[in-house]
């Protein structure tokens, strides 16, 4: 967890879950994985179990303690919607977003059905809070494109996509009910390769449809090894959110 956080699309991140495992061709190369089995067995470290999955109670409070704005990213080393998490934990993650209001929360799950289930029945007072973007991740047709029609028919104020790693071209997406599109490439020794006209096809498809568009990462053996410009200029767009008078904008940072 960290109040300033690397990603570039967020200010800070917020663990209350650590650990996860794999569904999809995405989770392949986990980097938060990596990260946490580095320190499996070092006694007392916050990944002392590795990536097992577990909850964090004594972290729950911490956005509280943060008292000037911040994007966060929910459970950078997890995923909110694991099946093993339980509905009351949700809940209680819940409550402190609601409470926090100040702040924006970025939850990004591959867990779509779960999420789905949750915010249109249990969890639906959860859907309505507007300081609460809910995404998923999308890593190719086969696993990724299920997960955004799942998601444009799950309620929430805000909707978007982590297009990340991008695995293949996408092909023509339908955006109805997207707020915003994030892409990027792999990072890590092992880093699978981008095609720079999967990345257009998709900035040319946000373009057109009106949506912000935000373009993370080249990748490469480090996440800043080819650095972030598209057609030279960087993309920073983030979601049209409602403003005093009512009126939209797409914001950049």
């Amino acid at each position: 967890m960290s109040d300033r956080s690397q990603i570039e699309w967020t200010d800070a991140t917020w663990n209350p879950v650590r650990g996860c495992t794999k569904v999809s061709p995405g989770c392949k190369h986990c980097y938060a994985e990596t990260f946490a089995e580095r320190f499996r067995g070092v006694p007392g470290h916050p990944f002392e179990q590795g990536f097992d999955l577990r909850l964090v109670p004594e972290k729950l409070q911490q956005p509280l303690l943060w008292r000037s704005p911040r994007r966060i990213f929910v459970n950078s080393m997890s995923d909110l919607f694991h099946p093993y998490i339980p509905i009351a934990y949700l809940a209680q993650v819940g409550s402190v977003m609601r409470e926090a209001n100040w702040h924006t929360f970025q939850v990004l799950t591959k867990r779509h059905e779960r999420m789905q289930q949750l915010l249109n029945g249990k969890l639906s007072w959860l859907a309505r809070l507007p300081n609460v973007w809910f995404g998923v991740s999308v890593e190719d047709r086969e696993h990724g494109l299920p997960r955004i029609a799942t998601l444009r028919d799950t309620n929430a104020a805000v909707r978007f996509l982590s297009i990340e790693p991008l695995l293949e071209d996408l092909g023509r997406l339908n955006l109805a009910r997207i707020d915003w599109v994030i892409v990027g490439g792999e990072s890590g020794i092992r880093h699978r390769p981008i095609a720079q006209q999967w990345i257009t096809s998709i900035r040319d498809q946000c373009l057109n449809a009106g949506i912000p568009f935000f373009f993370k990462q080249w990748g490469g053996r480090t996440p800043k090894a080819n650095g972030r410009t598209l057609d030279r200029r960087t993309w920073d767009e983030l979601p049209i959110i409602a403003g005093a008078s009512g009126e939209t904008a797409i914001l950049t940072q």
